[in-house]
């Protein structure tokens, strides 16, 4: 192995270490938007009737009036069925535990090009040590 070829793998390294480092960023987001809806759904609780402010866009808010506790919650591909909110919540925590689980996948895979870095490092010092002998 020589300087080029180690250049070339840790190049490689550090792509792959970008992409995870991005990946893992949204799955972190994202488990944060989950607490954060979690959180709201709990604030609908015994509100019917009432006035409230929805969101409509990035810091864009309406007022509104509850009409029902029933929400509509899309399940996939543009799917949209009625849950009760502690249905929904029971929903978000599925998918909190799905987040958690891909964020433990992409920390693992990070480790494991850890790892792959360290044992290249050795590799190139064995080699350089061989050559200078």
């Amino acid at each position: 192995m020589n300087e080029q070829d180690l250049n070339q793998k840790f190049q490689a390294y550090e792509g792959q270490i970008r992409q995870l480092q991005e990946q893992l960023k949204a799955v972190e987001q994202a488990t944060i938007d989950m607490v954060t809806i979690s959180s709201g759904l709990d604030d609908l609780i015994g509100k019917e009737g009432e006035e409230i402010l929805a969101p409509i866009g990035r810091g864009i808010l309406v007022k509104a009036k509850l009409l029902s506790e029933q929400l509509v919650v899309e399940i996939g591909e543009g799917t949209f069925i009625e849950k009760s909110i502690p249905d929904t919540k029971k929903l978000i925590a599925t998918q909190s535990e799905k987040m958690k689980g891909a964020q433990t996948q992409i920390e693992d895979e990070l480790e494991k090009i850890n790892q792959e870095i360290t044992e290249t490092m050795r590799e190139y010092q064995e080699y350089m040590q061989s050559k200078a002998a």
